[in-house]
C-alpha cells in the first residue's frame, strides 16, 4: 500500500480501530511499564501463507509513536514483502521502540497482518486453480465495514483483481434494480441515460430469458449469477461475445476450473474476503534493549 493512500485513506481507520480497542488508558500496560523502556519484539509466522499488509501493521505503531521502527528480515537479497510466501516458524521482522507502544499496538497490528495475509493466501490458493485459462478471479462488496481498502489491497496481492470499490464505482444492475426499473431493457435504458459514456454497464441474469434481454438492450457486462454449468454454456454461446460474462454464486474450488473451462471472462467470489481464515502470526520474545 503505497505512502500516499496510507496517508489520505487508510490512517482514518487504523485510528478507529486503536481507538476501538484504547478508549482511554491500556491498563494492563500502565501496570506493568510506567515509564519509558527501549524494547524489540519478534514478528514471527506460524504457518504457511502469503503475506499482506505489512505497510498497514507497522503504520499503527508509528501512528502510536512515530519513533517506532520495523526492521525486515532479508528474503532472496531483499527485505521480505507484501505477496512474499513464508513458511512456519519463518521471522518476519523486528519491531523496536517503546514497550508500551509495542505492547499496546500489538493486537490492532496483528489483527491487520493476519486478516490480510489470510485474504492473499485464500486468493492465492484460487488463483492457481485458474492457470491456463482466461478467466480472472474479482473480488466483491462482500466485505467487513470499515475494512474494504485493506481487504481489496489483499485480494491484489494474492493475484486476483478488484470488481467495483463501491456503489460510485459502476454500474451494476442487480434483480432488484431491475425490478425497479421495470424490467432489463428499462433498466439498461435508464442507466445509458444517467451514468456518464465511459462507465461499463453490467447486468446481473438469472436466467437465459435475462441473458437474451441483456444482450439485446447492449449490456457491456453479463452476470451469469447462480447458473448451472449446462446454462452457462448455453448463455455464453448466446451472448457470442457482444458482451463480457462474469460468473458468480457458489463458486467453490471444487467447482470453479469447470466454470473457468466454460471461457467465461471472470469469475467473482465474495468468499475471498468474507471466508478467507486468517493467516496465525505473532509477536514473541519481547526484551528490553540498551539505548546507543
Amino acid at each position: 500500500m503505497n505512502p500516499v493512500t496510507m496517508q489520505l485513506v487508510a490512517d482514518k481507520y487504523i485510528k478507529m480501530a486503536l481507538e476501538e480497542d484504547i478508549n482511554n488508558e491500556d491498563v494492563s500496560t500502565n501496570a506493568v511499564m510506567p515509564a519509558y523502556k527501549k524494547g524489540e519484539v519478534q514478528l514471527i509466522c506460524k504457518e504457511d501463507g502469503i503475506l499482506a499488509g505489512l505497510a498497514v501493521f507497522e503504520r499503527v505503531f508509528t501512528l502510536l509513536d512515530p519513533a517506532t521502527s520495523v526492521t525486515y528480515t532479508v528474503k532472496d537479497g531483499r527485505p521480505v514483502a507484501d505477496g512474499d510466501a513464508v513458511k512456519k516458524g519463518e521471522m518476519i521482522a523486528f519491531v523496536t521502540g517503546d514497550i508500551r507502544v509495542l505492547l499496546s499496538g500489538e493486537r490492532t497490528a496483528l489483527n491487520y497482518l493476519q486478516r490480510l495475509s489470510g485474504i492473499a493466501t485464500y486468493t492465492h490458493n484460487v488463483v492457481k486453480l485458474l492457470e491456463g485459462t482466461k478467466t480472472k478471479l474479482l473480488d466483491t462488496r462482500k466485505t467487513t465495514p470499515g475494512m474494504r481498502v485493506f481487504e481489496k489491497y489483499a485480494v491484489r496481492v494474492g493475484g486476483g483483481c478488484n470488481h467495483r470499490y463501491n456503489l460510485s464505482d459502476g454500474v451494476l444492475l442487480k434483480d432488484n434494480h431491475i425490478d425497479a426499473a421495470g424490467g432489463v431493457r428499462k433498466a439498461v435504458e435508464a442507466a445509458r441515460a444517467y451514468a456518464p459514456f465511459v462507465r461499463k454497464i453490467e447486468v446481473e441474469t438469472e436466467d437465459l430469458t435475462m441473458v437474451r434481454e441483456a444482450v439485446e438492450a447492449g449490456a457491456d457486462i453479463i452476470m451469469l449469477d447462480n447458473m448451472t454449468p449446462d446454462m452457462m454454456a448455453e448463455a455464453i454461446r448466446i451472448i457470442d461475445k457482444r458482451a463480457e460474462t462474469e460468473c458468480s454464486g457458489n463458486i467453490t474450488k471444487e467447482n470453479i476450473k469447470t466454470i473457468a473451462s466454460l471461457g467465461v471472462d471472470y469469475v467473482s467470489s465474495g468468499a475471498l474476503t468474507h471466508s478467507a481464515p486468517i493467516l496465525d502470526i505473532s509477536l514473541k520474545h519481547l526484551r528490553a534493549v540498551e539505548e546507543h
